[in-house]
């Protein structure tokens, strides 16, 4: 069987690669996969073809989640795989908020043909002069990939660290280091720490989360950086706390009209994970997982439904059911399915949305499947052999 995958952006041939063979690219018309990094796919009319959808990134507010899910499509993302990249890119908007580098360099810039320059170096320098990490507080609000990261560096780095994360889970618990202490209290990181980094998911509780009311907390000569998302910050906020001596430095990831060119900004283009590490890394996440699904009707770093894993598919046949998270679901799946012996199920669910996945004796006909997509409720059957 020949599956086929669309890209709505350059996606990493190193990714691309993992496919092999039983693969090959198409239009999205043809498409049982769409590989997708910052293409806005809200206003496009995804085809009834396509059965999954694949971000090459973390955040996925370019893609209309729900409506992808009535339409019994999975979309998945990739956490962590950009990560590295992304720590690495905070320890820089730390260091450039912290010594004047740009500023320097455009000073070395303007000296083409100063025979003194190397003179005029001492004394010039001394306007460019900062302050060290090593030392200082750093508050992580945040504990995921990215977050467990920096904080864990920057332990190395000498500085004293503060996490803030309310839905840390187990295993980023055992992953961050123990030298990490726990802030019960956001407020506590504003009010207490010389340089606050923001790491977590855009949502509607966390959009403006970073406000007026933080900054009437911050040290005066706080740097505030921001990776994530801008609208994680109420940013008109931000630059009036920095036009009051509120804050010392905003470091941003998205350069907008709000924040080029104020005072006390430091606008970076959008570098985050910009690395050739990251973009294969996240390719090849993507890919991984659709294959996953196209073979074996698994759902792994699934954002619009429950994560479900059965393993490589051994039986004679297997089927994914998407639908509503109602009762008697399952009995109505049995009733239908009741020539067919089902070997094994899984059924999870998470708020309104859930799915099942059945390993089945023999292929179920046409007219079963019609008689399991007919059942209110469900939104698609995905027949994965």
């Amino acid at each position: 069987m020949m599956f086929r995958y669309a890209c709505l952006n350059p996606v990493s041939r190193v990714g691309l690669d993992c496919f092999g063979s039983g693969y090959e690219s198409s239009s999205i018309e043809e498409a049982d996969a769409v590989l997708v990094r910052s293409a806005d796919m809200h206003q496009l009319s995804v085809p009834s073809n396509v059965k999954c959808v694949a971000r090459a990134g973390a955040g996925v507010n370019n893609i209309p989640l729900m409506a992808l899910a009535e339409q019994g499509i999975p979309v998945f993302n990739t956490p962590g795989a950009n990560a590295n990249g992304v720590k690495e890119l905070v320890f820089a908007a730390m260091l450039l908020a912290a010594r004047d580098v740009v500023g320097g360099i455009n000073w070395a810039a303007g000296q083409v043909g100063n025979d003194q320059v190397a003179k005029d170096t001492e004394k010039e320098k001394k306007k460019f002069a900062g302050f060290e990490l090593s030392g200082k507080k750093l508050g992580v609000i945040g504990l995921g990939a990215i977050g467990r990261l920096v904080a864990n560096t920057a332990i190395h780095l000498g500085m004293e660290v503060y996490g803030y994360d309310p839905y840390i889970s187990v295993d980023g618990a055992w992953n961050l280091s123990k030298n990490v202490q726990h802030s019960k209290d956001v407020k506590e990181i504003y009010a207490n720490c010389d340089f606050i980094t923001i790491h977590v998911p855009l949502m509607d509780s966390t959009r403006g989360m970073v406000s007026a009311e933080a900054f009437n907390l911050t040290k005066p000569t706080a740097v505030l950086v921001n990776l994530a998302r801008d609208v994680l910050v109420d940013e008109q906020a931000a630059v009036q706390a920095l036009a009051d001596g509120k804050l010392g430095r905003y470091v941003t990831d998205f350069p907008n009209p709000t924040v080029l060119g104020k005072p006390g900004v430091i606008a970076i283009p959008h570098l985050g994970a910009s690395t050739e590490e990251s973009e294969d890394n996240c390719a090849v996440a993507a890919v991984k997982q659709v294959k996953d699904f196209l073979e074996n009707g698994n759902l792994t770093n699934c954002v619009n439904f429950p994560n479900c894993q059965m393993g490589r598919c051994t039986s004679a046949s297997r089927v994914g059911i998407f639908h509503e998270n109602i009762k008697s679901m399952i009995s109505q799946f049995t009733a239908v399915m009741t020539h067919v012996n089902i070997i094994n199920m899984s059924n999870v669910s998470r708020n309104t949305l859930a799915y099942t996945l059945l390993d089945l004796e023999e292929r179920p006909s046409e007219e079963t499947i019609a008689a399991m997509e007919a059942i209110p409720g469900v939104y698609r059957v995905y027949v994965v052999k």
